[in-house]
């Protein structure tokens, strides 16, 4: 093995951990990434190329070991070894070989479905507001940085080295074609504002298969060079889906995953992508934050129902159901059919056979992961249907003419159109919106 450290090679670390060099995983642009063992337990080791190894990563990533990762989405340094000033590397957790990158998505080697991508888009979005809740910026949010697992929606973010204090001095601007505007000019330097861009960005990749800035203006540049670059990302850069300037609509037969995708999703998530490269393209404090991600995040996961003709997933849209239009699938064109609806707050459960209910959609903690209510079929009678109370947590359930029957836990509330039940902090209506 070729490389900065050799096979079989025993490295101590600050905090005394004794580790074995396995194998070289590959290398970047700071340095290499090596497979290495602490008894039976497998880790990755980032080692810095000479040049790379300054005095102020090696304070960044001592910073980063005591302080430890917002959560484990994240990848994070979790031991150091130091031979010397300039020859030092971190331990991270290593990467499970199902999670794969946005660029095996783009390329169809991986193909999540719309439940494990919207999964995927809210563990990611709610992994950056932790890091940004700890006063932390990213600054290198990229395709380099994220992998999903393509079956749950789970993800982890590497290279996590650079992550730093909000708005202190740095030599990391980000990666092109993710920098903020102002970054790319040099008016600006990285901030949780230019990583709110950044993550716009990232996800539209991942939603569209496309960025959002690369529309006619794009495949007009016969050289993409730094004034082209700096032209099309910082001094003049143009939503491809603006309404008010189509000069950079995407080109049919070019840029057709941007055409195909973006009719796929529902005006709410749109519209957030509509403000993330128009307003927060020129003003960083307007930008869409992670909690309005969340939020549609949130409402995508509870808000899929299969076509009942060709069974592909279909996301329910609430504005075309306000307006009277049916849902098409878009595969075979047919009438989709919405099943009821229980309408909490801002959230629309689907009530398809298996939904649940989540701690968030009752308590908007941006916990989607406890499950607090589960649709359940009565044995005796298969055509009714209800939801079962799986929280701890009395609710209770108000009927049509104004009846109110405490649901306690373990105990269920009949689906009825019209119908409610108080959760405490929301009231949840059945409804039939599609």
């Amino acid at each position: 093995m070729d490389g900065l450290l050799k096979s079989g090679e025993f490295l101590k670390s600050e905090s005394g951990n004794d580790y074995l060099v396995m194998d070289f995983l590959g290398a970047g642009g700071q340095g290499e990434v090596y497979s290495v063992t602490k008894g039976t337990s497998k880790y990755a080791l980032k080692w810095y190329f000479k040049h790379m190894a300054t005095k102020e990563q090696k304070e960044i990533i001592e910073n980063l070991v005591k302080e430890g990762a917002p959560d484990d989405t994240f990848l994070w340094p979790q031991d150091m070894i130091v031979q010397s000033s300039d020859s030092f590397g971190y331990i991270m957790p290593l990467r499970p070989s199902e999670y794969k990158s946005i660029v095996d998505i783009m390329k169809r080697r991986a193909e999540p479905t719309f439940d494990a991508l919207s999964k995927a888009a809210y563990n990611l979005t709610l992994g950056y507001r932790k890091l940004h809740v700890m006063g932390y910026s990213y600054r290198d949010i990229s395709f380099g940085n994220l992998f999903i697992n393509p079956k749950t929606g789970d993800v982890l973010i590497c290279d996590n080295d650079n992550v730093a204090a909000n708005l202190s001095p740095t030599t990391v601007y980000g990666t092109p074609r993710f920098m903020a505007p102002e970054i790319v000019v040099g008016k600006d330097k990285p901030s949780r504002n230019t990583d709110l861009f950044s993550l716009a960005v990232l996800l539209f990749y991942m939603f569209m298969l496309n960025h959002p800035l690369e529309g006619a203006l794009e495949a007009k540049i016969k050289c993409m060079d730094i004034p082209a670059m700096s032209q099309l990302y910082g001094t003049k850069p143009l939503f491809i889906f603006d309404e008010n300037d189509k000069s950079n609509f995407p080109l049919k037969g070019y840029q057709d995953n941007a055409l195909t995708y973006w009719e796929l999703y529902p005006q709410k998530l749109k519209d957030l992508f509509k403000r993330s490269f128009t307003i927060g393209l020129r003003e960083p404090a307007r930008r869409v934050t992670e909690n309005e991600w969340l939020d549609a995040f949130a409402n995508l996961m509870t808000g899929i129902v299969k076509c009942g003709s060709c069974g592909v997933e279909v996301f329910f849209d609430e504005d075309k159901a306000s307006a009277g239009e049916a849902h098409t699938c878009w595969h075979c064109k047919k009438v989709v059919s919405i099943p009821l609806i229980l309408h909490i707050g801002k959230n629309n459960v689907l009530l398809n056979a298996g939904a649940r209910l989540f701690s968030h959609d009752l308590n908007k903690d941006y916990d989607m992961e406890t499950v607090v209510g589960s649709l359940i079929q009565n044995p005796n009678n298969p055509n009714l249907w209800g939801i079962r109370n799986e929280s701890n947590e009395n609710w209770t359930y108000i009927k049509a003419d104004g009846t109110q029957i405490p649901v306690s836990p373990g105990r269920s509330a009949t689906i009825a159109k019209d119908s409610k039940i108080n959760f405490g902090q929301l009231v949840g209506t059945f409804e039939k919106l599609g």
